[in-house]
């Protein structure tokens, strides 16, 4: 399982309802972080791209959409033309578990939405919370918590939110610094914590799911 890269991934939305949208989808890699942001027509600051990696220091390559649907096949052709040619795994937290999850199944319902395919073809995949649960003796539960418990508050310190509800008021009112700063948090916890725990786990400890769609 170690010798898979591990792709982490975390989504934004404008809330948890069926008709809401996603607003921010990230994936972080060992090359970097690749973003894609919608901004519902509104027009983001020019410098949007250099100012998150000024802040974070580090490497950010952001893709910004008008709607929705634009993001969603910017997404598709990312992975399906980089990602899926990769021996990688795609972690979530929280993403998908055997009794839910947030990530995969708000996906899928706005794919479903606007008729694209399923772009994750290929790729295994494995909910990091599943194994903090279990494997380790923590307080907190949520990701953040989790991170700063096991890691430390480095990627804390550079997210501008201190819960990601902020996220939905961030991106109403046109924060799409903050909003993608936070994401990028996010999918970088995931990641440091998933070699976190291919440091201390074994392979019987995780639990990897295929992707593929049966048709």
């Amino acid at each position: 399982m170690t010798e898979l890269d591990t792709v982490a991934f975390d989504i934004e939305t404008t809330g948890f309802d069926v008709d809401d949208q996603l607003t921010v989808v990230g994936f972080d890699t060992d090359v970097g972080s690749r973003i894609f942001l919608n901004t519902n027509g509104r027009t983001p600051p020019s410098n949007l791209e250099a100012r998150v990696n000024e802040e974070l220091a580090s490497s950010v390559s952001l893709s910004v959409q008008q709607t929705e649907r634009a993001l969603l096949c910017e997404m598709s052709a990312f992975v399906e033309s980089t990602l899926a040619n990769r021996d990688a795994k795609l972690v979530a937290y929280n993403g998908e578990r055997w009794n839910g999850g947030f990530d995969l199944p708000f996906l899928r319902t706005r794919l479903c939405y606007h008729e694209i395919d399923w772009p994750f073809t290929g790729l295994p995949y494995i909910d990091a919370m599943d194994v903090f649960e279990t494997r380790f003796n923590t307080s907190g539960d949520t990701l953040t918590a989790v991170y700063e418990e096991l890691i430390g508050s480095g990627l804390t310190e550079l997210d501008p939110f201190a819960d990601s509800k902020e996220a939905v008021e961030a991106w109403e009112t046109e924060d799409f610094e903050s909003l993608v700063r936070h994401n990028v948090a996010d999918i970088r916890r995931t990641r440091s914590l998933m070699r976190l725990a291919e440091r201390y786990c074994s392979k019987s400890h995780f639990t990897m799911r295929s992707l593929d769609p049966v048709a």
